[in-house]
């Protein structure tokens, strides 16, 4: 894991959990591979075992990872598929909306946001 400053917006294991999802999402994680032990991020980011339980449980819970029984957790098959549709969903029901109604209210064209779009 990278280093992570946590916020105050939402909780820790939220926030963790999102940073696994992003390092999968990024190709840094791959199927098969193994997570860091509970115990190694707790230390290494001074958090309560436990939050790094419960970050690891949601992530269990959706197939993202499995539980090998004295080995640890691993990534599981097909597991960036699957977060790259419900990433791809959630960004079109949650996010696109307020940009688009970004984009009409500064009266942004297509044409000009492409424009840009390239220069970046």
């Amino acid at each position: 894991m990278t280093a992570i400053e946590w916020s105050d917006g939402a909780p820790i294991y939220r926030q963790l959990k999102e940073r696994v999802v992003a390092m999968l999402l990024d190709g840094l994680l791959k199927p098969g591979d193994a997570l860091p032990s509970v115990r190694q991020v707790a230390a290494e980011y001074q958090l309560n075992p436990i939050t790094v339980s419960r970050a690891y449980q949601e992530l269990a819970d959706e197939a993202i990872v499995e539980k090998r029984r004295g080995l640890g957790m691993y990534v599981t098959e097909g597991a960036s598929e699957k977060l790259l549709n419900s990433e791809r969903e959630r960004f079109l029901r949650e996010e696109w909306p307020l940009v688009l109604e970004r984009i009409q209210r500064l009266g942004l064209s297509l044409d000009r946001l492409l424009r840009n779009g390239e220069k970046a």
